[in-house]
């Protein structure tokens, strides 16, 4: 299973298009509402989205990895939540997948996960990414954790996911099929 965590005022397009381009590689992925009564979660547009579940829902038994979103103040929601903290570390310690794009890498950052890896986030939030080489990259894959620039470069930083959580014919196979007018790599 694949976590998207969604705090109110996650970034719409980081988060869903993310869900989506995983889906299409068919990969099991849910949305967990993280801070919220129920699983309402507002986007930073206003847009509500009812999230598969609860915080209180998610295991470890058979997580292949998470993704965070950008988006304000969804960032500083996922950077509170315990939940996401845990997942975060758990996934870190055992090689599983961390995907983070716009200003989400800078939850990595302050926990000291992109010390030494290449990563991108959205321009003024640099400084969090503490002793990474950061890109200007869209998308940046460094070992098993994914970073992005922001909302514009959703699909490459989503096929870089998908790379690693399924394949490069799969990646291929689901860029081909959105007409992309550009490369994901």
């Amino acid at each position: 299973m694949i976590y998207v965590f969604l705090a109110n005022g996650f970034e719409d397009t980081e988060a869903l298009t993310t869900v989506d381009i995983l889906r299409r590689g068919k990969l099991a992925v849910q949305t967990v509402a993280v801070g919220c009564e129920g699983n309402t979660v507002i986007s930073s547009h206003g847009i509500s989205v009812i999230a598969d579940s609860s915080e209180s829902e998610v295991q470890k038994n058979d997580l292949q990895g998470i993704v965070l979103p950008g988006g304000m103040p969804g960032t500083l929601n996922l950077e509170k939540s315990g939940t996401v903290n845990e997942y975060i570390r758990y996934c870190y310690d055992n090689n599983l997948i961390i995907g983070a794009i716009c200003a989400a890498p800078s939850v990595l950052g302050k926990m000291g996960i992109l010390s030494g890896k290449k990563a991108t986030c959205f321009l003024g939030f640099e400084q969090f990414l503490h002793n990474a080489e950061c890109t200007q990259d869209f998308a940046v894959t460094d070992g098993n954790i994914v970073t992005g620039k922001g909302m514009g470069a959703t699909i490459p930083f989503a096929l870089q996911l998908l790379v690693l959580f399924a394949d490069k014919a799969t990646a291929e196979n689901v860029f081909s099929s959105l007409q992309c007018p550009y490369s994901y790599v």
